[in-house]
């Protein structure tokens, strides 16, 4: 039987796990981190894992390398599931240019929301690492393409629509970040790659301002 798996989101299960493998395991996680995860604005010293203290700061091509960085096995094991489950539907409706041009955007809102948020809101110098904000992109694209399809929540463990699932986990991230809750996770990272994915469908249905050539979406 031929397994017939979508090409850009298997790239990108693949490159995250090889650049997490060398970060983990391979030596390069100091070099990794302060050259390709999200620094905010401005250029400062920092203190690395090893304990290495190096200038680091914002860089333009940050504000799509961070997606490929994890911080350990839970984080991308996560990530990585999440993508498995949700791009394979996406990027078979988008195909594989639309859906790759999806993806970006939705992450380099992502980092623009968080880089902000860290600007004017909560200050600190700090990396942001991880695909949560293409993945919630994603998310938010299968909840308005797939409205009624059935996903199972973990807790509790009940079935429920699609649609209801993303409002629903959107409105946790917004509570959590506005509250602080789970320090240490970019909520509004997450509620960024969701706008700018909404964003883009909402383009391609031909439903702001500027209009497509065509409309792409039902």
């Amino acid at each position: 039987m031929k397994f017939d798996f979508p090409p850009v989101t298997g790239a990108l299960i693949v490159s995250c796990v090889v650049i997490f493998l060398l970060q983990h395991y391979g030596g390069y996680n100091d070099s990794l981190i302060a050259h390709f995860a999200l620094w905010p604005f401005g250029h400062e010293q920092a203190r690395m894992a090893s304990g290495r203290i190096i200038t680091v700061g914002f860089e333009p091509w940050q504000l799509i390398t961070f997606a490929f960085l994890h911080g350990g096995w839970l984080h991308i094991g996560f990530n990585m599931w999440a993508l498995f489950l949700f791009g394979p539907p996406i990027e078979r409706l988008f195909g594989a240019s639309k859906y790759l041009l999806y993806y970006t955007v939705c992450t380099v809102l992502a980092a623009l929301a968080q880089l902000l948020v860290v600007k004017f809101f909560t200050g600190g110098f700090y990396p942001t690492i991880g695909a949560s904000g293409g993945i919630f992109g994603l998310l938010l694209a299968f909840g308005m393409l797939y409205p009624n399809v059935r996903l199972m929540l973990l807790f509790p463990p009940i079935p429920v629509p699609a649609w209801l699932f993303v409002i629903g986990y959107g409105a946790l991230e917004l509570v959590l970040g506005v509250t602080g809750t789970e320090a240490g996770v970019a909520h509004f990272a997450h509620l960024g790659g969701m706008f700018g994915g909404l964003l883009l469908i909402q383009y391609w249905r031909g439903r702001l301002p500027l209009k497509p050539q065509q409309r792409l979406l039902r």
